[in-house]
This record gives C-alpha cells, sequence and structure tokens, in this order.
C-alpha cells in the first residue's frame, strides 16, 4: 500500500490506517478474538498504521495491539496513542508531571520503551495556547519516551493553533464527505507547515456505508445511541454531528454516487484521500472483512472530477448548515 510521510517527524504511514476505537470500547461488543482477527486482516492488506488512545476501553485497546505484535516481531506499523481524556478536563491538569504518568502507563500497555507518536486527546481550547504544555511534550521526546507527538481536535481553530506550534507533527481531525470544513483553511495549512494529517471518523460513524436506515437499533453501549446528541463527549464525533435522520437520507444520496466497483464505504475513504495534505485515513473496522474492504479502497482508482464534485454538491445541499458553524 501507499505510504505518506509526516513531514516534520520523518515517519511514514499507509495511507489507510486502522482506527482502534471500536476494539477497545463504545461500539458494542468486541471479543479478543475477533479484535486480533481485524488487526491481522489490516496488517496483511498492507495497513501500517494503527491509531489508538489510552481511554479506548480504559487501556484494553493498547493492550491488544501489544498482544497482535508482540507475536509478530518483523511487522512494522506505526502505533499512535492518545493521552489526556482519563482526568477532569482542565486546562491545570496538562502538565508535565502528568504526561510522564500518562506515558508511563500507555507505554506498559503497549509493550514499548517509547511509543512512535503521542497525541493529546481532544484537550480543552485553552491548552493549545499554552506554551508549557508543548514544552512539556517536547521534554518526553528528549527523554526518549516518545518519538514525535501531535494532537486530535474537535475544531478547525484548534488545528490551526496546533499547526502553528512548531515541532506538533500531526494534527487528527474529523475530514469526510459530510466534514469539508477543513479543506479550506487546515489543509493548506499543514501542507506549508509540513504537518501531517490524520482524517478520523471517514466513515461519519457507519452513516457513509449507506447500511444504516433510520429504523435501526444500536447497542446500548455503542456511543452511536448514547453519545447522539453529545451527552458523553463532544457531539461531533457520533455521526460528525449530523442528525440521524438527515444524515440516512444524505447517505443513500451519496451511495448513488459511487462509481462501478466501489461500496459507498471506500467511495468516501477514496474522497478523502484525494484531498491534498491528506496523510492517512483511520477507519475502524469491527470484522476482517471490512479491514480488508478498507485497504482496498487504496488500490481503487481515483475518482472523477465530476464525482468528487457532487461529493462536494451533496454536501452543501443537505449538509453544511447542520455543521460548519459548529466545528
Amino acid at each position: 500500500m501507499e505510504e505518506r510521510t509526516f513531514h516534520r517527524s520523518g515517519q511514514h504511514a499507509s495511507v489507510i490506517g486502522l482506527g482502534t476505537w471500536q476494539l477497545g470500547a463504545d461500539w458494542g461488543d468486541v471479543d479478543d478474538k475477533q479484535a486480533h482477527a481485524v488487526l491481522e486482516a489490516a496488517a496483511e492488506s498492507g495497513v501500517s498504521f494503527f491509531d489508538t488512545a489510552d481511554v479506548y476501553g480504559d487501556g484494553r485497546s493498547e493492550q491488544t495491539i501489544a498482544s497482535f505484535l508482540g507475536g509478530r516481531p518483523d511487522l512494522h506499523v506505526l502505533v499512535a496513542t492518545k493521552m489526556g481524556r482519563r482526568v477532569e478536563q482542565i486546562p491545570e491538569n496538562y502538565v508535565l508531571s502528568n504526561f510522564r504518568a500518562w506515558n508511563d502507563r500507555s507505554r506498559r500497555y503497549l509493550g514499548v520503551d517509547r511509543i512512535d507518536l503521542v497525541q493529546l486527546h481532544c484537550p480543552p481550547t485553552p491548552v493549545y495556547s499554552r506554551d508549557e504544555v508543548f514544552d512539556a511534550l517536547d521534554t518526553l521526546v528528549a527523554e526518549e519516551r516518545i518519538a514525535a507527538y501531535g494532537v486530535s481536535v474537535e475544531t478547525c481553530a484548534e488545528a490551526l493553533a496546533a499547526i502553528a506550534r512548531p515541532n506538533v507533527a500531526s494534527v487528527q481531525i474529523i475530514l469526510n464527505p459530510f466534514r469539508m470544513k477543513p479543506l479550506r483553511e487546515v489543509l493548506p495549512a499543514a501542507r506549508e507547515a509540513g504537518v501531517g494529517i490524520i482524517a478520523r471518523v471517514p466513515l461519519a460513524s457507519g452513516l457513509l456505508s449507506d447500511k444504516y436506515t433510520k429504523d435501526t437499533v444500536f447497542p446500548e453501549n455503542d456511543h452511536r445511541t448514547f453519545n447522539r446528541h453529545g451527552e458523553a463527549f463532544d457531539q461531533g464525533e457520533t455521526f460528525s454531528g449530523v442528525d440521524y435522520a438527515t444524515g440516512v437520507q444524505a447517505a443513500a444520496e451519496f451511495a448513488a454516487l459511487a462509481p462501478e466497483g466501489y461500496t459507498p464505504a471506500q467511495l468516501a475513504l477514496r474522497w478523502i484521500l484525494q484531498q491534498p495534505g491528506v496523510t492517512t485515513v483511520i477507519p475502524g473496522a469491527r470484522s476482517p472483512e471490512q479491514a480488508r474492504a478498507n485497504a482496498a479502497a487504496a488500490r481503487l482508482p481515483e475518482l472523477s472530477d465530476a464525482t468528487m464534485e457532487a461529493v462536494r454538491g451533496l454536501y452543501e445541499r443537505r449538509i453544511k448548515d447542520q455543521v460548519e458553524h459548529r466545528w
């Protein structure tokens, strides 16, 4: 699979990565055997970038990745984790002593001395303006606890603030055919600065796969049930912040735009990959079949200009007014 570069750190990632939130929690039940099968299918398909977080299943996702990679010493995978969401979300908690403690836990759970990439996990907005936060992250690099660091953001304004920091290697942001605002300023700024872009929630929590109807019922322990209106965390993380009924209708229209040989999900992934400045896209997968199908999007022919514009037109017509003013 094609790999792209995080230019500030010199690291490389497959253009299709694997998001592993679903292997830890909040997407219904996934047992260890199934989780390992997903990781195996992704790796066999050329995926060389796994994204996780210390809060996914309270460390279960990190431990699952460690268990999988531990039996495959010759497999090269860039593993990115996140930190900061296991405590009260106030800027005062983003200090070096906490960073070291969180990092110690993640290194232990991942079974490594140095983590490839650590990201602040959607911290409070004032964190981005605090020099001492980024000095502390530089200290973790100097202490060889981490090789590089980035941030995962909720808003475009936060992304631009992070890109302006000289040692931020990556910005993870929601980007998909139902969330296009980052195309205007964030991606151009990242390209200019050499900051990698990790596109998360690429399928709008599954909406863009066109598998759901207005009557679909998700498990109680699935965030698509308990966070539909932002009850547990930022609403934008669930269905990209789009009203579910609107999203289902728009997803049906989106699916009709898929060229022959593409599934709707592959159309979404391929559309993201063709945006200048994107380094890697991190769809989740709950089955080996999903992992393989996601990875296959990297090998499909480029979408035509007409298809790219049709996707944009659908967003402008059905989705933009719901999301652009918030994120």
